[in-house]
C-alpha cells in the first residue's frame, strides 16, 4: 500500500504537506495541492479511514434520514433528485453516505443513538415526521443537521420556494379564465401550510373567493384518496372548473375519477398537478404541473456544515439559513388546462370555447 511518505518523496515535499493536501486543508498552495493529489492518484494511494478519523477527529461520513410513508423509496422523483445531488457533492469532497435507521444488528436504537454509533459528521433529514420525538432529539443534539423542506430556527434548511411556486401556478390558472378553483392539498406539513397560504393569498389578491367546500385534504402521492376527494368536489351543486392537486401522482387519481364519470379533460373540467415528475409528460392529455429543480446548493454548504468546532453543542447553529431550490414552471401539459372566457369583471363565467 502506498504511504504518504512515498508520495512526499515523489513530489519532493514534506509529509505534512501531503497530509494537508489529502485532507483538504487550505494552507498550502493550489499548485502543490494539485501536484500531490495527481501523484497520489497515479500511485494508487488509498487513505486509511480509521487513521484519518483519529487524526482529523472527523469520520467523513454523513448520515441521511429518509422515511417515506408512501413507500416510494428513492424512486420519489423530487427527493431522488435532491439526494442524488447531495450524494454527488459529498463524494466529490471525500465523504461517505450512511442511511440512518432505528436498528443496528437487530437492536433498537433512536436516530440520535444510531448517528452517534456511526460517528457521522452531520445528518441530512428529508421526508420524515419532523415533530416525532426521535427526530426532535436528533435535531436538538450536538450533531450538525440540515433539513430538507422544513425549517427549524437555528438550523440550515434546504427548501423549495413553495410560496412562489404556488403563486405562479395559481396565477397561470387564473389567467386561463378559471375562477372556481379547488385545491386538494397534502398532509398537514410545513410545505402544505406554505402552499395553502400562498393559494389563498394569491386568489384573494385577485378578488376570487374560494368556498370552504373547494378545499380538500389528501395524503401526498395517494391516488385513491385524491380520487375520493375529486368525487366529493364533482358532487358539489356548483363544482369547480379546475382542480389543483398536491402532486402529480395524486392528480392521476383525480384523472381516473373524472374519466369514470364520463367527463372529458379539459373540455368538461381542467386539472393541474405539482412537482413536474416524468409521468406528467407522458399522460394524455399532458398534465400541467409546476416542476421543482434542485441544484447546486450542496456544493457550498457540505464543507461549512460538517467542518468546524464540534466541542460546543450548537456551535454551528447560530445562524438560520434558508437555501431555496430553483423552480421551473412546466407548461407542457396545457392540454389539461383549457382557457375559459370571462367577463371583464371576472365574476360571471361564459361557456367554454374551443381553443
Amino acid at each position: 500500500m502506498v504511504s504518504m511518505k512515498e508520495i512526499a518523496k515523489k513530489c519532493n515535499v514534506s509529509v505534512a504537506s501531503v497530509s494537508k493536501a489529502l485532507n483538504g486543508y487550505s494552507d498550502i498552495s493550489e499548485e502543490t495541492r494539485k501536484l500531490i493529489l495527481k501523484t497520489a492518484s497515479e500511485m494508487g494511494y488509498l487513505p486509511n479511514s480509521s487513521a484519518r478519523t483519529l487524526k482529523t477527529k472527523r469520520s467523513y461520513n454523513i448520515g441521511v434520514m429518509f422515511v417515506d410513508e408512501a413507500a416510494s423509496g428513492l424512486t420519489h422523483d423530487y427527493f431522488n433528485h435532491v439526494l442524488e445531488s447531495f450524494k454527488r457533492t459529498a463524494e466529490e469532497r471525500g465523504y461517505d453516505i450512511t442511511f440512518t435507521s432505528g436498528r443496528i444488528s437487530g437492536q433498537k436504537l433512536s436516530y440520535y443513538e444510531h448517528c452517534r454509533y456511526r460517528g457521522v459528521d452531520g445528518v441530512v433529514i428529508a421526508c420524515v415526521d419532523f415533530y416525532a420525538d426521535e427526530v426532535q432529539e436528533l435535531i436538538r443534539s450536538e450533531i450538525p443537521v440540515v433539513t430538507i423542506d422544513h425549517v427549524f430556527d437555528g438550523n440550515i434548511a434546504v427548501v423549495s420556494n413553495n410560496s412562489q411556486g404556488m403563486e405562479e401556478l395559481v396565477t397561470y390558472i387564473y389567467n386561463q379564465g378559471h375562477r372556481r378553483i379547488a385545491y386538494i392539498h397534502g398532509d398537514n406539513t410545513s410545505v402544505t401550510r406554505i402552499r395553502l397560504t400562498s393559494f389563498y393569498r394569491t386568489l384573494q389578491r385577485m378578488g376570487v373567493e374560494i368556498p370552504d367546500d373547494y378545499i380538500k385534504e389528501s395524503p401526498y402521492r395517494d391516488a385513491d384518496s385524491a380520487a375520493k376527494a375529486t368525487a366529493e368536489l364533482l358532487d358539489l351543486p356548483n363544482p369547480p372548473t379546475c382542480i389543483l392537486y398536491p402532486d402529480d401522482y395524486a392528480a392521476i387519481g383525480g384523472i381516473n375519477e373524472i374519466r369514470e364519470r364520463g367527463l372529458r379533460i379539459p373540455e368538461d373540467i381542467s386539472i393541474a398537478g405539482y412537482d413536474g415528475i416524468t409521468i406528467a409528460k407522458i399522460l394524455e392529455p399532458k398534465l400541467i404541473s409546476l416542476r421543482q429543480i434542485p441544484c447546486g446548493y450542496w456544493q457550498r454548504n457540505v464543507r461549512r456544515r460538517t467542518h468546524g468546532p464540534r466541542s460546543v453543542p450548537g456551535a454551528q447553529r447560530t445562524t438560520r439559513r434558508l437555501l431555496r431550490l430553483h423552480r421551473q414552471r412546466h407548461l407542457r401539459g396545457e392540454a389539461q388546462l383549457r382557457p375559459r372566457q370571462t367577463q371583464a369583471n371576472h365574476r360571471a363565467e361564459l361557456p367554454r370555447v374551443q381553443p
